[in-house]
C-alpha cells in the first residue's frame, strides 16, 4: 500500500492556481500537476530532515569570490584541508581576470556541515554564496 497513489483536494486562490500552472508549464510535457506538486511535498519533507539535527547530509557549496582578496585563496584551502574528511571535492572556475566561483561538495552531520558552511562563508573576501543539502535517502514514516 506504501506506493499505492492517493486522492486528496486541494482549494487555492485562482491567482495562485494560475502561478502555479505556470510552474507546471515551465516544467516540461512530463510533468502535470500532481507530480508537481509531489516533487515539492519530497523538496519540502526533505529539507525538513535535513534540519534534524544528527542527519547524515551531503550538500554543495557555491561560493563567490575576489581570488586577488588578501590571502584569501590561503585561508579556503586551510579550511578545506581541515575538514578533508568531510569535503568530498571542489571545482574551482574563473569567471573573469578578478572572480572566481568555487563548488564545494560536503558531506557529514548536518551541524557540522552546516559549520564548516558557515566557516567558509564567513571568511573574509567571500562575496557570497549558498549552501544546498539533502539526504542520500528520505526516510518517511509509516502509519
Amino acid at each position: 500500500m506504501a506506493n499505492d497513489l492517493m486522492r486528496f483536494s486541494v482549494a487555492m486562490p485562482e491567482d495562485l492556481l494560475v502561478s502555479f500552472d505556470r510552474l507546471v508549464s515551465r516544467r516540461g510535457l512530463a510533468k502535470n500537476r500532481s507530480e508537481v506538486v509531489r516533487d515539492l511535498v519530497r523538496d519540502a519533507l526533505v529539507e525538513d530532515e535535513c534540519a534534524m539535527p544528527g542527519v547524515e547530509v551531503a550538500g554543495s557549496l557555491t561560493i563567490v569570490f575576489d581570488h586577488h582578496a588578501n590571502d584569501l585563496q590561503e585561508k579556503l584551502h586551510a579550511i578545506q584541508h581541515e575538514y578533508f574528511g568531510n569535503i568530498v571535492s571542489s571545482m574551482h572556475v574563473h569567471l573573469d581576470e578578478h572572480m572566481c566561483l568555487e563548488v564545494i561538495v560536503l558531506r557529514g552531520h548536518t551541524e557540522l556541515v552546516q559549520s564548516i558552511a558557515n566557516l567558509i562563508l564567513g571568511t573574509k573576501g567571500v562575496q557570497n554564496g549558498k549552501l544546498v543539502l539533502t539526504v542520500a535517502e528520505y526516510h518517511h514514516e509509516h502509519d
